[in-house]
């Protein structure tokens, strides 16, 4: 099992930015796909952006153009930089490997409102 700790969000206004960060233990995370997912209240988690280990990178419909996900394995920390947010952007956002079954940290949470 690896840590996952996300950390970087909170209240902004619509239009703003955020970046988030998400740090892992151990060593072998530079040879894992990462993603980070979000879920709203009432809603299920959903997929927002995943990196490969050679830092190839997809995004959801709804962020592309918007988000840009990035990894420093040096760091063990893979990021997810959030630009022009909207208010339906608004939800919990966590991190994890895309193709291991790992336990879920406890996400941060982005409020876009004004």
């Amino acid at each position: 099992q690896v840590q996952l700790v996300e950390s970087g969000g909170g209240l902004v206004q619509p239009g703003g930015s955020l970046r988030l960060s998400c740090a892992a233990s151990g060593s072998f995370f530079r040879d894992y796909a990462m993603a980070w997912y979000r879920q709203a209240p009432g809603k299920q988690r959903e997929l927002v952006a995943s990196i490969t280990s050679g830092s190839r990178t997809d995004y959801a419909d709804f962020v592309k153009g918007r988000f840009l996900i990035s990894r420093d394995n040096t760091k063990n920390t893979v990021y997810l930089r959030m630009n022009s947010l909207k208010p339906e952007d608004t939800a919990v956002y966590y991190c994890n490997f895309v193709s291991l079954n790992n336990p879920w940290g406890q996400g941060t949470q982005v409020t876009v409102s004004s």
